[in-house]
């Protein structure tokens, strides 16, 4: 009689790795699905929603070059003038939020550090209220809006090279940055209390809300160019920005030129920073809770990491956008909601990571 088959299974601590390792890899692999899903969703939605069979219809037509009339006239005028505009640029307004947001945590070696840690929000605010109060118009807003987000980040710098002793770099950056923050938004208060109630003042407010409202090709052009300038470098770094996370030391032992990945890593993520403030105006939470969200889904290797962060904010900013236009009869700034929606749902991801710890 043959002796029955045993079938050996390893347990252990080893065990358990793979299949988490095995599991972050099939989620990260559906991941594209997600900022995909979201845009043929967000077509479908809304005062005017394009059906899918009419969207690729349309699109078929418009290379062939065939002629629009009628109702798909009224239809290729939306899509191709409001829809696809505005859809494109909260995708990529999303897509940089969390880059940055991302980036900075692991500069920072903090998951709880946000993309305008250095002042680079305040400082896009203040240059974009600046503008409004002297009527520069849209070009005008969205160029004085980056160069104040720039400026802020030059000043963090400066102040820290200039108080820095060897070894407090980090904790320097994040003290000098909350003042360099503080800084600019008294500037901003200082430009709200002069403004025109009647005129200047409620253009100030509703800009600093955030909103993509009034999106056209040119913004999502003039988004398009920074974010790809940023993302390559930290896509190209993500190695680098793995070593940061272990410490200076641990780092250059590892051939890392510490002082050069860092103003390389700063400088990106601050223009990705700038580059989506000065065309949506100040949206919060997005750098803060999807990094740290992502981190829970796929772990914290930077090989992974950031393009699930950019594909989930991507996928994110544009639903809460719909949301922002959808759930009322007139469209809520984008702003407000995003800080609704991530301020409790960061708690809950504190009150989950104590839980786990204990």
């Amino acid at each position: 009689m043959n002796a029955p088959s045993v079938r050996l299974v390893k347990i252990g601590p080893r065990a358990g790795r793979v299949s988490v390792s095995q599991k972050r890899v099939k989620i990260a692999a559906v991941l594209p699905i997600l900022p995909i899903a979201a845009f043929l969703f967000s077509l479908t939605v809304g005062r005017y929603g394009i059906p899918l069979p009419e969207f690729f219809r349309l699109l078929r037509m418009r290379a062939l070059g065939i002629a629009l009339e009628g109702n798909f006239s009224t239809m290729a005028t939306v899509l191709f003038g409001v829809r696809l505009p505005w859809i494109l640029s909260a995708l990529l307004v999303g897509a940089a939020l969390s880059a940055s947001g991302a980036t900075n945590q692991g500069i920072f070696k903090n998951p709880m550090v946000s993309p305008d840690i250095l002042g680079a929000s305040a400082g896009a605010g203040f240059g974009a209220a600046l503008a409004i109060l002297n009527s520069f118009g849209i070009p005008g807003i969205e160029l004085s809006s980056f160069l104040g987000g720039i400026t802020a980040v030059l000043m963090t710098s400066l102040f820290t090279r200039a108080v820095g002793r060897h070894g407090e770099t980090v904790l320097l950056l994040i003290l000098t940055g909350m003042v360099v923050q503080n800084l600019f938004s008294a500037f901003t208060s200082i430009t709200k209390y002069v403004a025109d109630p009647n005129d200047k003042l409620p253009e100030i407010t509703f800009w600093l809300m955030g909103g993509l409202s009034s999106i056209t090709w040119r913004e999502v052009w003039m988004l398009l160019i920074p974010c790809a300038a940023g993302m390559i470098p930290l896509f190209l770094s993500r190695w680098q920005i793995n070593a940061l996370t272990f410490g200076d030391e641990e780092a250059q032992s590892l051939g890392v030129d510490t002082r050069k990945i860092r103003i390389l890593l700063i400088f990106s993520s601050t223009l990705l920073t700038s580059a989506s403030i000065a065309v949506s105006g100040m949206i919060g939470w997005v750098g803060l809770i999807i990094p740290h969200l992502t981190r829970l889904v796929v772990g914290p290797n930077y090989k992974t990491l950031l393009p699930a962060s950019v594909l989930i904010g991507s996928a994110f900013l544009l639903l809460v956008d719909n949301a922002a236009r959808c759930i009322f009869p007139t469209e809520i700034p984008l702003g407000i909601l995003t800080s609704i929606i991530g301020a409790p749902f960061f708690l809950y991801l504190l009150l989950k990571r104590r839980g786990a710890a204990e």
